[in-house]
C-alpha cells in the first residue's frame, strides 16, 4: 500500500531505535536474576532509543515540533505539528525481563493525530495508521472486534502503582466490570493496549493518569480500525485529559457507562 513520506519516515526511526532497545533488553534478561544495575542500564537504553527518533524524525522535518517522553516539549518553527514520541512504552516490563514494550510514535497536525506507528519489536508486529487510510499490523487491515455482548468481551486497563493517585477509581470501576464481562487484562503498555484494541485482541480499553505519548498513536490506530474513544470526564479531551476509554461502536455505550458509574 502507497503511504506517505511522512509514515515512512516514522517506520524506519521506530525500527532504528527498536533495534537499540532489543541489545540492551538481550542484556537485561541476564541482569534480571539479580536486578543489580538493571534500573539505570534500562534508563540509559530509553534515554538513547528517543535520542535515536529524536535524530531521525527532526532530522527529516526539522520545523516540527517535540513531545518526548524523556525530553519534554521543544516548540518548532511550523506551530500546526508536533511529533509525539514514546521510545519505550512498558518500561517496568522491559526492567522485569517481559517481552512485551513497544516503541510510539504519532504525528499531530493542528491538535490532530494524523499518522502512528506503534511498533512491537520482539514480535515483529508494525501497527500503522494515516488519517483516512485504515489501520494496519504490517500489510494486514485492521478492524475492532465485532462482539456485541459484555459477558464475552476482554478488556485492558492499568492499575496505578507505587503510590500513584487513582488506584480507588479504579478499583470502583474493576467492581462495576468484572461481574459483566469476560475479563481484564493489566499487560503493563498503553500503547500495545490501544493497539490490541484496533486488531480486535481486546474489546475495550480504558485507564487514568496517562500522558499523550502513551496513547496518541494508539488513539488513531483506535479510530482507524472504526472503533469508538471518549474521555472519563464528561466533555473532556481524550488525549489531553490522561483518562480516556475506548472499545469497539457495539460495547462503547454500556462500557463507557460502566466505567462512569453513570
Amino acid at each position: 500500500m502507497q503511504t506517505s513520506a511522512n509514515l515512512n519516515l516514522m517506520v524506519k526511526a521506530v525500527r532504528r531505535a527498536a533495534r537499540s532497545l532489543i541489545k540492551v533488553f538481550r542484556e537485561v534478561e541476564n541482569l534480571v536474576a539479580a536486578m543489580k544495575g538493571a534500573g539505570d542500564f534500562v534508563s540509559r537504553a530509553d534515554t538513547a532509543a528517543e535520542a535515536i527518533l529524536r535524530e531521525d524524525l527532526m532530522g527529516g522535518r526539522p520545523t516540527y515540533g517535540w513531545l518526548g517522553e524523556e525530553t519534554g516539549a521543544a516548540a518548532g518553527e511550523d506551530p500546526t505539528r508536533r511529533w509525539i514520541v514514546d521510545p519505550l512504552d512498558g518500561t517496568t516490563n522491559f526492567l522485569h525481563g517481559l517481552p512485551h514494550w513497544a516503541v510510539s510514535v504519532a504525528l499531530e497536525h493542528k491538535r490532530e493525530i494524523v499518522a502512528a506507528v506503534v511498533y512491537d519489536p520482539l514480535k515483529d508486529e508494525l501497527f500503522w495508521a494515516e488519517k483516512g487510510a485504515g489501520a494496519w499490523m504490517n500489510d494486514r487491515r485492521l478492524r475492532v472486534s465485532a462482539r456485541p455482548r459484555m459477558i464475552e468481551a476482554i478488556f485492558a486497563t492499568g492499575v496505578p502503582f507505587a503510590g500513584r493517585p487513582g488506584l480507588a477509581a479504579t478499583l470502583l470501576e474493576f467492581g462495576r466490570l468484572m461481574p459483566r464481562c469476560a475479563g481484564v487484562r493489566r499487560w503493563g503498555a498503553a500503547a500495545l493496549d490501544l493497539a490490541w484494541v484496533a486488531a480486535g485482541r481486546f474489546d475495550g480499553y480504558w485507564e487514568r493518569g496517562v500522558n499523550p505519548w502513551d496513547v496518541a498513536a494508539g488513539l488513531l490506530l483506535v479510530r482507524e480500525a472504526g472503533g469508538l474513544l471518549a474521555p472519563l470526564r464528561e466533555g473532556g479531551n481524550v488525549l489531553e485529559d490522561g483518562a480516556l476509554l475506548a472499545s469497539n461502536a457495539q460495547l462503547h455505550a454500556e462500557f463507557l457507562g460502566l466505567v462512569r458509574g453513570g
